[in-house]
């Protein structure tokens, strides 16, 4: 982090004017990197008792770290106002898809240059990214929802800066994960997060065959066009259990059902949007 300068204002006065050396690490913002100075003023009035006031001097300088920033899920209400103010200072944004992240900074009237990183990119982008970092920018790091690197691109960046050095942060926010088993009313006490099933028929089988030995909630992601067939596989597998799907959460036609696999089967048609899955084995 760095250090503010000793001399870090003009104090002008026509009457004779004592300065003591500034006082470090007085914080007046809870974001990383903010850091201000005090200096102890003492002004002599000839004939007055001697009058000792505190100037406070804040250095807005954000010390060049990578910002991972959780964006709203849904809902642009659902975003906190730390994530707004380091949006609104760093000096690049770095995204999935502009046009998706354009959308919220624009609800905000936040402008900044975008990076676009993603599964694709991520190796080769990376690699600039770093180099913008070790120049003393300060970025942030942004999904398409939620929170960068749970399912979406991202980690392989954190740990190059990790390797390398190079502070990190997260701004913690909306979590679909999270309100989706709120809503289940399935035990939150121990749940286990998996991702995406396999893309492989034989690797998914297996993956199934493995979640049955675990005794907590579950929670899996589904995409629309493979939804049908992943709840097939689950039902020969774990049998026509019940089930939570999570749709469209903190939108207005958010919905949390739990049914048989088999009613599923029959309700689900033209699915559209990513699904949650939550169940016990």
């Amino acid at each position: 982090m760095p250090k503010a300068p000793i001399k870090a204002t003009i104090f002008k006065s026509n009457l004779p004017v004592e300065a003591k050396n500034p006082e470090k690490g007085i914080i007046i913002s809870e974001g990383r990197g903010i850091r201000a100075d005090s200096i102890a003023i003492v002004k002599i009035i000839p004939g007055y008792p001697r009058v000792e006031m505190t100037l406070m001097i804040q250095f807005a300088k954000l010390s060049t770290m990578l910002y991972i920033i959780a964006t709203p899920i849904g809902n642009l209400k659902d975003i906190t106002l730390r994530a707004l103010e380091v949006l609104r200072s760093v000096d690049s944004i770095i995204c999935e898809d502009t046009r998706r992240t354009s959308l919220l900074l624009s609800h905000y009237n936040i402008k900044k240059p975008l990076l676009i990183l993603n599964d694709f990119n991520e190796t080769r982008v990376a690699v600039n990214i770093l180099a913008e970092l070790k120049a003393g920018k300060n970025l942030a790091l942004v999904s398409d929802a939620g929170t960068p690197l749970i399912s979406d691109p991202g980690y392989k960046l954190v740990r190059d800066c990790i390797n390398q050095g190079i502070e990190i942060d997260s701004i913690p926010g909306p979590s679909s994960v999270i309100a989706a088993l709120t809503l289940s009313g399935l035990p939150p006490d121990r749940f286990l997060f998996v991702g995406y099933p396999p893309e492989k028929s034989g690797r998914r089988q297996k993956w199934f065959e493995d979640l049955k030995k675990i005794d907590s909630t579950i929670i899996v992601f589904l995409s629309p066009h493979k939804i049908t067939k992943n709840l097939e596989e689950m039902k020969e597998v774990f049998g026509d259990i019940e089930i939570t799907l999570a749709h469209e959460l903190t939108k207005i036609h958010q919905s949390v059902e739990s049914k048989k696999i088999s009613e599923w089967l029959k309700t689900l048609r033209n699915p559209k949007g990513e699904f949650i899955l939550l169940f016990q084995p």
